[in-house]
């Protein structure tokens, strides 16, 4: 990076390169077929999220909240593989590491605000599934349509705003070391980490993300769920305690796809020495499985969709034999 200096531009005595090199998977061995495996999850991650977003929106049956809670999940899914996977395949097909400096602020902004809200609807459909078993009496009278979309449009304010921050905070630093990210995309971390200048308010802010996106949920989740067992224990019979939490599975496979790679990698962290190309691996799986999964597991364990798939393919089969006949 000799030649570092003369890439950048100063304004103010505030230094901004005028592009960055994206470095976290250019010593990967095998590379090729961890490429090719992204570009796998990518294409079925945006056919799987992008057929429940318009079987959502197209059948008026699905229009309530659980549903308005998938379709939000589905919506944050979809933006984030977009937002994270095709830059890596740029990469890749072009050999090509280099991001300008803004398209790095708008790939920082886009990936981190849709994984936040991966996380804040996984809370929301947890106090639904609370409400749900814990207060049925009362339930379409807490949870409904209304409520859901205002939740929501809540939700995504007021991360848009945090990210917002997040990112604009970059922009008062000054780069005048090196601009190689040793990330797999334009993470705030390893971003600011380049900088020459006073970072506390960006350490501040991972810090305060950390604890909004991923220790708070979790915690609200798993508080949620004990208030559940403690209902479902109240129940006389083992089929209507069986049948409750039946409803609460689908939820716990999201919760445990997102939440569990982010705590098996920060937890290995601490035990163990990890590789950088470990690390660079392992969270990058993390950010792009679960788009993947979390489609199939509404398949797998919404009878409601399950059906609506069926009735559309036994349809389509039999326009297909009408038109060959």
């Amino acid at each position: 990076m000799s030649s570092v200096s003369q890439s950048f531009s100063e304004n103010n005595s505030i230094v901004h390169p005028e592009y960055f090199f994206i470095i976290g998977l250019s010593g990967i061995p095998y590379s090729t077929y961890f490429y090719i495996f992204l570009f796998f999850i990518y294409i079925i991650a945006v056919i799987e999220n992008s057929v429940v977003l318009f079987i959502i929106v197209v059948d008026r049956n699905l229009h309530s909240p659980k549903y308005i809670g998938m379709f939000y999940l589905a919506l944050a899914d979809f933006g984030e593989t977009n937002a994270l996977i095709p830059n890596i395949m740029k990469i890749f097909v072009f050999d090509s590491q280099y991001i300008s400096y803004n398209a790095c602020l708008a790939n920082m902004f886009f990936v981190h605000f849709f994984s936040t809200m991966q996380s804040h609807t996984l809370v929301v459909l947890a106090y639904d599934r609370f409400i749900a078993i814990c207060l049925p009496l009362r339930y379409h009278a807490i949870v409904n349509n209304t409520v859901m979309c205002v939740v929501f449009v809540g939700l995504w304010s007021f991360n848009g705003g945090v990210v917002v921050f997040v990112v604009s905070s970059i922009t008062r630093l000054s780069f005048c070391k090196s601009n190689a990210v040793p990330s797999y995309y334009c993470d705030h971390g390893p971003v600011y980490m380049l900088a020459c200048n006073d970072v506390s308010i960006n350490y501040f802010m991972a810090k305060l993300c950390t604890a909004l996106y991923v220790v708070a949920p979790l915690l609200f989740i798993v508080l949620s769920y004990l208030g559940i067992f403690l209902a479902l224990s109240k129940i006389t019979t083992w089929e209507g305690r069986l049948k409750a939490l039946k409803t609460c599975v689908s939820h716990l496979l999201l919760v445990g796809s997102f939440f569990l790679p982010i705590i098996c990698i920060y937890t290995a962290a601490f035990i163990v020495s990890v590789t950088p190309n470990t690390r660079v691996i392992s969270t990058s799986l993390a950010y792009a499985v679960p788009p993947m999964l979390n489609p199939i597991i509404y398949v797998l364990n919404t009878s409601e969709i399950k059906d609506l798939i069926q009735k559309y393919l036994k349809k389509r089969s039999t326009r297909i034999e009408s038109v060959s006949n």
